[in-house]
């Protein structure tokens, strides 16, 4: 039955994400969702009418007009449009599902091809897990800066980074210094990191000049994505000083292939775990209930070597210090505005979980690992240090609440580590 999903799949009715696609049979991307193991074409509902009841997806103008929206290759259009419209698709593509969509609507997953979702125009990344920060600062023999607890901090990266998952990375080149004291060298990093984050994309724009208040700053908000922030730690640790990070960032930033939606993310609605200092400023602190400050984002990271899977990570976006609509606020605090497409990244989402061990399995990457107290007797005794040539990395993210019988997830965000591109000089 189509109109089922199959167990275990991460799209059920429940979620109704937005991603983009191509086809063997029409390599044109263009904008779709995804039910249990298929995607089905939006643009090929909105072209025969499915949609035509919704406005601004009427087909005004004759049949040539119709398929303006689902028919572009990012979802910029649909992202731009007034939540209240988005909401009527989703809440019409749940009844379709429910009744049951003509099979010729769909296409199997494992024969799509997927594409970056959005035109992005600015993407920031954070820094706001204490445990990440505490942990970085034992790794690096430095104190915790006080303003990490006045603001949720930040830096604009490099759009040409963005990558959709199953885009190989090449493992980077920059300047490091394998030796302290002497001199840098120009080389592959030797010391090539992920970090696990959720990426969040913006749907309604906000000209510059005006600035954010918290209250609204989910209406700004479209979705949510796994996200893979690739660190190149000795790249990144050489350049660092006094600028910030810029080649150590700049080689990957790979997404999960489906946004979903706060709509759907509303029932795993939450507190926050982790409390914050008293005295938040108040344009900072949140104004809404307790209970939706943030989501119940369960999310995991694995390291694919030589054909076996290491847990590395189990944490959950409910244990950063500062939330996404915080770190919104944030970035819109001083009026340079938003753009439909934008995206930032909440930062590593390093937690202080334990496993059954009593090891720390909630560390979100693998360079606070270097603390002793941090290590994970599998990760130690496989030698799985920095990601080698080979490795893939493979994250996920899952929502549950089992009170309402909800569950449903992201889809993978994965890369594997290709080795770094070649140049001419290293030959000679």
């Amino acid at each position: 039955m189509l109109n089922s999903v199959e167990e275990g799949s991460p799209f059920t009715v429940d979620n109704i994400p937005f991603g983009v696609i191509s086809t063997p049979d029409n390599p044109k991307p263009r904008c779709a969702t995804a039910f249990g193991n298929y995607a089905i074409d939006l643009s090929a509902l909105e072209r025969v009418g499915f949609l035509s009841d919704i406005p601004g997806l009427e087909g005004k103008g004759g049949i040539e007009m119709i398929g303006n929206v689902f028919s572009q290759p990012t979802l910029n259009a649909f992202a731009a449009m007034p939540k209240e419209i988005r909401l009527k698709v989703r809440n019409s593509l749940t009844r379709y599902f429910h009744g049951g969509l003509p099979p010729s609507y769909y296409i199997p997953l494992d024969t799509v091809t997927y594409h970056y979702p959005m035109d992005t125009s600015n993407f920031s990344d954070f820094f706001c897990s204490l445990e990440h920060v505490k942990n970085c600062a034992k790794v690096m023999n430095a104190p915790i800066t006080p303003s990490f607890f006045s603001i949720p901090q930040v830096y604009n990266g490099r759009t040409s980074s963005l990558k959709i998952t199953n885009t190989p990375i090449h493992r980077p080149r920059g300047v490091i210094q394998p030796i302290p004291n002497n001199p840098p060298i120009y080389a592959p990093t030797q010391a090539l990191d992920f970090e696990l984050e959720m990426g969040v994309f913006i749907s309604k724009p906000l000209p510059a000049s005006q600035i954010l208040n918290i209250r609204n700053a989910r209406d700004h908000i479209f979705g949510f994505v796994v996200l893979n922030d690739w660190s190149a730690r000795d790249i990144q640790g050489f350049e660092m000083v006094p600028l910030g990070p810029f080649h150590g960032k700049g080689s990957g930033t790979s997404v999960s292939p489906w946004v979903v939606t706060c709509e759907a993310l509303d029932s795993v609605a939450c507190a926050v775990e982790v409390g914050q200092e008293a005295g938040v400023l108040p344009h900072l602190r949140w104004k809404g209930r307790e209970g939706e400050a943030t989501f119940d984002v369960k999310l995991q990271a694995r390291v694919l070597r030589n054909g076996k899977l290491y847990n590395v990570t189990s944490t959950n976006l409910n244990e950063l210090y500062w939330t996404p609509y915080q770190q919104l606020t944030h970035l819109a605090s001083a009026g340079e505005g938003l753009s439909t497409g934008d995206i930032f990244g909440t930062g590593t989402i390093t937690s202080d979980r334990t496993n059954f061990k009593g090891e720390k399995d909630g560390i979100a990457c693998l360079v606070e690992r270097k603390a002793p107290e941090n290590e994970l007797s599998e990760l130690k005794a496989n030698g799985i240090e920095f990601l080698q040539d080979g490795d893939e990395v493979v994250m996920e993210g899952w929502c549950v609440n089992s009170r309402m019988g909800v569950k449903f997830g992201f889809g993978e965000c994965r890369g594997k580590v290709l080795p770094s591109i070649y140049y001419e000089e290293d030959h000679r």
